[in-house]
């Protein structure tokens, strides 16, 4: 056959087989042989097993026909002899996708160059007989044509026949192309597990696996519904109870109201009970008057006749006792004058007795202290005796004295400093209270204008606050809005700042940087739908350019200012407004500049200007050169005129921090002094106790000597100041006796005085009983008169005023009685109003009672605001939800308890299967490392138990000692050591024999000629076993002196334009040369 090369080729060959040994036993292989290599028969094959592969125009192939073996075959042949195209054709025949190649993604690249068709035959093992896969690819319309068994089929039903021999050529662990080896160590932990169950696994592991994952998803969906329901539940719940507390009030407001209406009736009841028993007290109180008034009249003439003859005979009567009066009045000044005189005498009687007491007392005090001070000179002289041979104690006084004199100058120093300090304590504190004053003052006003901006914009508020905490987020500098970084330095001129800039720049943020700009107005304005302002800054400052024209030569009208000079602000911000409204260029007056308006309005250069009171816009023509001019007032400042100097706040900041520290300091060196003034007090108070102690023995025998002189001179005064106590005695009596003399004359004229003034005042009772008798009668009388005079005008006044009262009270009652149907809807005659009467007798029949529980019940009714009927369906209908709800919620708790149950059931299903296999091929996988003499583990890897999605199988290697195992990864071991990891765990898997074959391209490319020994052999132990699956493993050069199994069938891969056709190729004459050459076959 021709084969695609650089130089014309007319046959490529393969199916050279060796069995055991280096010895060949050549066998040829055809499209219709059932000899299989090495005398095997076709009972050996796993089902799903490739009997035979025939190729038609398949890319180098011409024709082709392999019969691999039923174990391990091993195709060899030179790079590009055309042993991937085997592989290719292997995934085509079996329905594979070409990404699996990863060659050209179209099925007509695969046929051969110059040929319009292909076609791929395979041939499966299978009981009851062998399945027959053929797919005819055309390249035109990249077409491909199926049949099963020489009938034609649908992709489908091939896909499907080989799915049911659990055939997988998309799984890397089944089937690895030349082109997806180094991908085997890129597969995720999931997808290597998802492989592997595929591969190796039970038919239904995978499928049980994607039960539950799907299980999972749905239980966390059915979670998040439930959650939902259960927390809407529990918000319909919660607002229902509050619904229900205010239908209970609604309830309780109804009765309140239906209580008030039944009060409001029986007030008007008893109002109207009430007006009518007055009535008719009125009119019997009327009647009675009338009748009294008349009696009255008559009985009054006898009492003032009998009145006018009392008054005659009391006249006289009268003037002789007012005479009688005035003697008593002087019989009674002599009786008192007397009595005076007595008592001064008992007085005088009572001094002289005191005196001689006196002088007794003082007698026996004397002898007291004659006796106790002839005791204390007998003790002294007894102590005087026993202190007379006492030492020397000056020097110790004296070195006593020189170290008080020490401690005193020490503490005298310490208390200089301490005052020192003090006052210096004292002048900081105030400083620093000051200071704090002066800072919070100024914080007080930054805090006014940022809260008369929050009133006047909450949104750049809002704005400024998110700044704040966001600073970190800008490169550049951003400034809070202009109305709070400016500062008027006074603020008389904050008028002109405000009227110059609009609000909207005031509440702007100016950013130093565009990006910086953008990415907060992405924030705030995109994310938080504030309403903020932004500025940009101009890129370079102009915050110092110079105006126009100088200020000195604009004074001459007034001009004192410009308008950048009146105020602070940040360089970016000051920039902004020379730029913007140009506030480096407009003058400031005063009412100098008013006046000259019309010249100053001539002046050039000029185009805004403030005067005192007035803003002033100038326009020059461009043509004519005329001026027009507009004028507005300047409105009083509203966020400007709390100004506060930024230079003086930080002044006022760096003090405060100073005088902290300065304070700190002072209380150190206090806390210092006082220490050591500590010490020496104490130390001073030893000492003076010290020298009090030797001073007391040492004046002891002085002090006694004196104090003996002392009591002894004391003694003898006391001796010569003795009384005659007789003598005194007889003295005072004399005087007594004198004095007793005198209070008898004084008692005579006493007695004389008060019989005369007991005569007189006999005589003035006689007259007042008289008088008394008569003026009572008078009295009397005339009170009569008087009583029965106010009697007749007040019965007569009564009489009127209870004809008036009558007709009030029957107006009233009959008003009363129609208030009473109209509240009551009264339409019926008396046994109607005496029936609803009777209804309300239940409750209280005094008004002020009803008053109070009407004013009761009105508080009560109106605490209840803002209830109606809607509460009540509102609560119903809530009521009617929540039963909904509830239900919905034990339907999804059931639904999820089921899941749950399906998902434990599945999970020990899938698990401990998944668990047994993994530790096999660990267990093998682990074998062959250590055959190797390396360490491989292979393990179930999941961080949540529950998370089935994330379970994976991690295969961690270590090829050399003096390192740790690591997980295999596309970096961190080398090519040839991800390829012996790849190739172990593939023949880890092999002996699990759930696949029918598997195909290894190339892999040991890049191993070590050691490692590619040492994978041979296990590949070769492995592969070989009788209860293993088919293998095919691909490599373009194998090393010298390797061991072969029995069991292996090496199939030889080679083109060129002299290679037979395999049907032609003669093995007697192949063996006859190699005879030849020296070496005898075995047999």
């Amino acid at each position: 056959m021709s084969g695609p090369t650089k130089k014309k080729r007319k046959t490529d060959d393969f199916a050279n087989t060796y069995n055991n040994s280096n010895v060949p036993h050549p066998t040829t292989a055809s499209e219709q042989d059932d000899v299989r290599p090495g005398g095997t028969s076709t009972d050996q094959f796993v089902e799903g097993s490739i009997v035979r592969i025939t190729l038609r125009n398949f890319l180098t192939y011409d024709y082709a026909v392999m019969t691999p073996g039923p174990n391990l075959n091993m195709l060899v042949g030179a790079n590009g002899t055309g042993k991937s195209s085997i592989v290719c054709a292997i995934c085509l025949g079996l329905a594979g996708k070409t990404t699996v190649m990863g060659r050209g993604d179209k099925v007509g690249l695969y046929v051969k160059r110059g040929c319009n068709k292909g076609s791929v035959k395979i041939e499966l093992y299978k009981n009851g007989g062998n399945l027959v896969i053929s797919r005819e690819i055309t390249v035109e319309n990249n077409m491909s044509v199926w049949t099963l068994n020489g009938k034609h089929s649908g992709q489908k039903a091939v896909e499907e026949e080989v799915r049911a021999l659990r055939i997988q050529v998309s799984n890397l662990c089944q089937f690895l192309p030349q082109e997806k080896v180094g991908e085997f160590a890129k597969m995720t932990k999931i997808e290597l597990l998802e492989a592997t169950e595929k591969s190796v696994g039970a038919p239904e592991m995978y499928q049980y696996h994607c039960e539950l994952k799907n299980f999972r998803t749905k239980e966390r969906d059915l979670e998040n519904g439930l959650k939902e329901k259960a927390s809407f539940l529990e918000r319909a719940k919660q607002r229902n109870e509050r619904n229900k507390v205010d239908m209970n009030r609604y309830y309780e407001k109804k009765k309140h109201l239906a209580l008030i209406q039944t009060l409001e009736r029986k007030k008007v009841w008893l109002e109207y009970n009430k007006i009518r028993t007055e009535l008719e007290d009125v009119k019997k109180e009327r009647d009675e008057a009338k009748g009294l008034f008349s009696s009255l009249k008559q009985a009054q003439a006898p009492i003032l006749k009998k009145t006018q003859t009392i008054e005659k005979q009391l006249r006289p009567v009268e003037a002789q006792l007012q005479a009688k009066s005035a003697d008593i009045k002087e019989a009674s000044r002599k009786c008192k004058q007397k009595q005076d005189y007595l008592d001064r005498k008992h007085k005088e009687i009572d001094d002289i007795k005191q005196s001689l007491r006196l002088k007794q007392t003082e007698e026996e005090d004397r002898q007291k202290r004659l006796l106790n001070t002839r005791r204390l000179i007998d003790e002294l002289r007894a102590e005087l005796a026993n202190v007379a041979n006492q030492p020397d104690l000056v020097p110790q006084i004296e070195a006593v004295n020189a170290e008080l004199r020490t401690i005193q100058e020490e503490r005298a120093n310490i208390d200089g400093e301490k005052d020192g300090l003090g006052r210096r304590r004292a002048n900081t504190q105030a400083e620093l209270r000051s200071l704090s004053k002066r800072l919070n003052d100024m914080n007080n006003m930054m805090n006014v204008k940022e809260e008369t901006l929050r009133r006047r914009h909450k949104d750049t508020h809002s704005g400024i606050q998110w700044l704040r905490q966001n600073r970190e987020m800008f490169t550049g500098n951003v400034h809070e809005p202009i109305m709070l970084v400016i500062n008027v330095k006074d603020s008389r001129f904050a008028k002109y700042v405000e009227n110059h800039i609009a609000f909207n720049d005031l509440r702007a943020f100016v950013f130093q940087r565009k990006d910086d700009m953008e990415k907060f107005n992405t924030e705030v304005r995109d994310r938080l739908n504030l309403r903020v302002n932004t500025i940009s800054a101009p890129a370079e400052s102009v915050s110092s350019r110079p105006p126009s024209q100088p200020l000195e030569s604009l004074k001459r009208f007034g001009f004192f200012s410009y308008l950048r000079e009146m105020f602070d602000a940040p360089d970016e911000v000051m920039s902004y407004l020379c730029q913007q409204y140009r506030v480096h260029d407009v003058p400031v007056g005063d009412n100098k500049t008013k006046s000259m308006i019309k010249r100053v309005i001539e002046e050039p250069n000029l185009r805004i200007l403030y005067t005192s009171d007035e803003r002033y816009q100038v326009k020059r023509s461009f043509y004519s050169n005329k001026i027009s001019t507009s004028n507005s007032a300047i409105n009083p400042s509203q966020y400007l005129n709390i100004t506060v100097d930024a230079e003086e706040k930080s002044n006022v900041e760096k003090q405060l921090k100073a005088c902290e520290v300065s304070l700190k300091e002072i209380d150190e060196q206090l806390k210092t002094l006082q220490q050591r003034a500590s010490q020496l007090d104490h130390r001073d108070n030893e000492l003076r106790a010290e020298k009090k102690r030797l001073s007391e023995m040492k004046g002891k025998k002085r002090q006694l000597e004196q104090k003996i002189s002392t009591k002894e001179d004391s003694l003898k005064q006391m001796e010569q100041g003795s009384i005659d106590l007789k003598k005194a005695e007889a003295e005072i009596n004399s005087k007594i006796a004198a004095v007793h003399a005198q209070k008898v004359d004084i008692a005579s004229e006493l007695v004389a005085q008060m019989k005369l003034k007991a005569a007189l005042s006999m005589e003035k009772v006689y007259l007042a009983l008289e008088t008394v008798g008569l003026s009572a009668e008078k009295t009397k009388l005339e009170e009569d008169l008087r009583s029965s005079a106010a009697e007749l005008r007040g019965l007569d006044q009564a009489c009127s005023h209870l004809d008036q009262r009558k007709k009030v009270l029957t107006e009233s009652l009959r008003c009363q009685m129609g208030k009473f149907r109209e509240i009551c809807n009264l339409t019926g005659g008396e046994d109607v109003i005496n029936n609803l009467a009777t209804s309300l007798s239940h409750l209280p029949n005094n008004v002020d009672e009803i008053d109070v529980m009407l004013n009761e019940e009105r508080s009560r009714a109106e605490c209840f605001t803002g209830l109606n009927e809607n509460v009540v369906e509102e609560y119903n209908r809530s009521e009617q939800e929540i039963k909904s709800l509830e239900k919905e919620v034990t339907d999804k708790t059931s639904q999820l308890d089921v899941y749950r149950q399906n998902i434990s059931e599945a999970k020990e299903r899938w698990l401990n299967p998944l668990k047994q296999l993994v530790e096999i091929i660990n267990e093998k996988f682990s074998d062959f490392f250590r055959s190797m003499q390396c360490v491989g583990e292979v393990d179930l890897h999941y961080e949540n138990e529950e998370e089935y999605d994330k379970y994976g199988i991690r295969i961690r290697v270590k090829f050399h000692s003096s390192t740790q195992l690591h997980e295999l990864t596309p970096h961190h071991q080398s090519g040839g050591e991800r390829s012996v990891s790849t190739m172990l765990y593939l023949m880890a898997l092999q002996e699990l024999n759930r696949c029918p074959f598997r195909v290894v391209d190339e892999i040991n490319q890049g191993m070590d000629p050691i490692n590619e020994r040492r994978v041979f052999d296990i590949v070769v132990r492995t592969a070989c076993k009788q209860s293993t699956s088919q293998y095919f493993f691909i490599t373009p050069k194998l090393l010298q002196n390797l061991q072969y199994g029995k069991e292996m069938v090496v199939l030889l891969v080679n083109n060129g334009p002299d290679i037979l056709v395999s049907n032609e190729f003669d093995e007697r004459a192949f063996i006859r040369r190699r005879g030849r050459f020296g070496a005898k076959p075995k047999a």
